[in-house]
């Protein structure tokens, strides 16, 4: 059995002991990691609030992806068009911090958010020369600061 049909029975496996059906495409990206994608109904079940439970979901199949397949691999989850809206999403929050920041002269706090989404602000800021990014503080309480360049 090919490596990407053996996620594709793990990711199913993994839904039907959560009892929610849905299609279940898995892809080999470029970098070897896996992209499994799933069509469901129950979209808000599977995403959680901001992503979480998806971001659960997506790590717990990793482990049991890369134990079954003997090796450490990556897995991204998409249920939907989840990630890509949500990135959207952060571009526009990111764009808005940025703006607010220039013009009260002050940094501008975004708390609550996963080292992924985190990335994505710094990323979309990093070519503003306007301003500048830093995250602070430790665990759960780290927050990511958009600051005006002085």
């Amino acid at each position: 059995m090919e490596s990407s049909d053996q996620v594709k029975q793990i990711t199913e496996e993994l839904l039907s002991r959560l009892e929610v059906s849905g299609v279940v495409t898995v892809e080999i990206d470029e970098a070897g990691a896996y992209r499994v994608h799933i069509e469901t109904e129950e979209t808000g079940l599977l995403i959680g609030y901001h992503g979480r439970t998806l971001e659960s979901f997506q790590i717990l199949l990793a482990i049991i992806v890369s134990r079954t397949l003997s090796e450490w691999v990556k897995v991204y989850v998409n249920v939907g068009d989840y990630r890509e809206k949500r990135e959207e999403t952060l571009m526009l929050m990111a764009q808005h911090a940025a703006e607010r920041a220039i013009s009260m002269g002050r940094p501008v706090e975004l708390a609550d958010l996963s080292p992924s989404e985190r990335r994505v602000i710094h990323l979309t800021l990093s070519g503003d020369e306007r301003v500048e990014t830093e995250s602070v503080g430790e665990g759960s309480s780290r927050t990511l600061l958009v600051k005006p360049k002085s």
